[in-house]
């Protein structure tokens, strides 16, 4: 089954092709902003374009796809940031760069073929901005910033429907911003001191020092990376408008052809039924959920738990949940090892290494559930009722399931799932350790999900991991 995709523009279900004669699919979603760690709502978006990312490199090979994710390292959060810390804007955008690649290590994220920052393509980005100008699309204001002219690309609101829900523009209002429309928006930034202190450089010509506005760089990396027309842009919902409908302006406007043949967005993450906050007590980093004792793998799979283009609801019992499903998968696969035909260390990469998934079994039907849509939570689904109907020899058997093997591996693959299948030695829990273990049980029965959730919280800093099932729970010693 071809991979079949919803496209955000044209509102229908479309086929991913390759449109270059290179047969290369080229590929560019956007990426955090790094001024502060990246929340589960930004990992949700950033996971399903991994499964997206592996998906692509199974059906057209890893050679021809082509992914690009950006990092954008200055715009007036990470200038902000820098100012309320009084510290240079690279030494905030770094650690924070850093801290996200240690993320995506631990979520299993596929890294990006190039991950273009906004201060390192400065040039392409002023170079674009020339271009518009050159072309009527983009004016000078009076205090030395550079606009994209909206009235010169009358496709505007394609993609969000943006006119459908009526842009007023008032010119007291665009007067007052130096812009000849409310409805402009900013290529180039002229230089504030006040606000920008030392971030400045050299600006288009005719125009003064400053910085790039939001929106061009995207446009410029994509256009120096992938070339003017890519195969698929992806991002979560709330980058639609005006972020996205804004890129397809100014490189449409600056390109002379197609910015982008197909659109995908993922809906939004809610926690506990509502909006991520930090006064709600509801905002989650991977760090905090891991000094919480959960698995890097138990926060992909129940990101994973819902379709991307609805909203998900995630919580901590869809953690437990998420960590039990993976403990099913690892008991399946560890049974089929236990036939011998390969080791657990060889396992993640079988798949590599045989042509026997290219015809698929029982798990055929999770490659086509991802194929149609990414519908992540059906193919769970059907991978889950495929484990618990499958028939194992009651006896001794000659079969050593190295077709199986081999498939459950692809799936994993494509899901960016980590099993945990080496032996582990038993270790005994401290006596202060399970009485712990015991109260939490406890308190998770009686529903005081905030008592049961505080004291795994202790045992995690402890150095031990409870992992619940429905009849009780175990302790294993967190690696060290």
């Amino acid at each position: 089954m071809a991979i079949r995709l919803f496209d955000s523009l044209t509102r229908t279900t479309r086929e991913l092709q390759p449109s270059h004669a290179d047969g290369v699919f080229r590929f560019y979603n956007c990426g955090p902003t790094v001024y502060a760690p990246a929340h589960i709502g930004n990992f949700r978006t950033f996971v399903v374009n991994d499964v997206l990312r592996r998906l692509l490199e199974l059906e057209f090979g890893a050679n021809k796809v082509k992914h690009v994710r950006n990092l954008t390292d200055v715009d007036d959060r990470t200038i902000g940031q820098a100012k309320k810390e009084s510290r240079p804007l690279a030494d905030i955008t770094q650690h924070w760069t850093k801290l996200f690649h240690e993320d995506c290590t631990a979520l299993n994220l596929l890294p990006p073929h190039h991950e273009p920052t906004a201060t390192g393509t400065i040039k392409e980005q002023v170079n674009m901005i020339e271009v518009l100008m050159e072309k009527g699309h983009a004016y000078r204001a009076p205090d030395g910033s550079v606009y994209f002219k909206l009235a010169t690309f009358p496709g505007y609101g394609g993609l969000s429907r943006i006119k459908e829900r009526e842009l007023k523009i008032t010119n007291a209002v665009a007067d007052a911003d130096h812009k000849d429309s409310v409805s402009d928006f900013a290529l180039w930034k002229a230089y504030k001191p006040e606000e920008d202190g030392a971030v400045k450089w050299p600006g288009p010509r005719g125009a003064g020092e400053g910085r790039p506005g939001w929106h061009i760089e995207c446009s410029a990396m994509s256009k120096s990376l992938l070339g003017d027309t890519i195969d698929l842009h992806t991002g979560g919902v709330d980058l639609l408008f005006p972020h996205h409908e804004n890129e397809i302006a100014q490189s449409q406007c600056c390109n002379g052809t197609t910015f982008a043949r197909h659109w995908y967005h993922s809906e939004h993450l809610l926690v506990d039924g509502t909006t991520m906050s930090k006064s709600k007590g509801n905002y989650y980093t991977l760090r905090d959920l891991v000094a919480k004792g959960y698995d890097p793998m138990a926060v992909r799979y129940a990101l994973l738990a819902g379709h991307p283009r609805k909203q998900l609801n995630f919580t901590l019992d869809s953690l437990h949940a998420a960590e039990s499903a993976i403990k099913r998968i690892e008991s399946y696969a560890k049974k089929l090892l236990s036939y011998g035909a390969i080791t657990a260390a060889e396992f993640p990469d079988y798949f590599k290494t045989t042509d026997k998934p290219k015809v698929w079994g029982v798990l055929g039907i999770v490659w086509d559930m991802l194929c149609d849509d990414l519908s992540t939570a059906l193919a769970l689904g059907h991978l889950h009722k495929a484990i618990n109907a499958f028939q194992f020899p009651t006896g001794p058997s000659p079969y050593r399931f190295e077709i199986e093997l081999a498939e459950l591996s692809k799936v994993m693959f494509m899901f960016g799932l980590r099993l945990s299948l080496e032996e582990k030695k038993s270790a005994v829990a401290p006596a202060e350790i399970t009485a712990l273990a015991e109260k939490r049980w406890a308190a998770k029965a009686a529903k005081d999900f905030a008592t049961a959730d505080a004291l795994r919280k202790e045992i995690a800093a402890a150095g031990w991991s409870m992992l619940d099932r429905k009849d009780g729970y175990s302790l294993e010693q967190l690696k060290k």
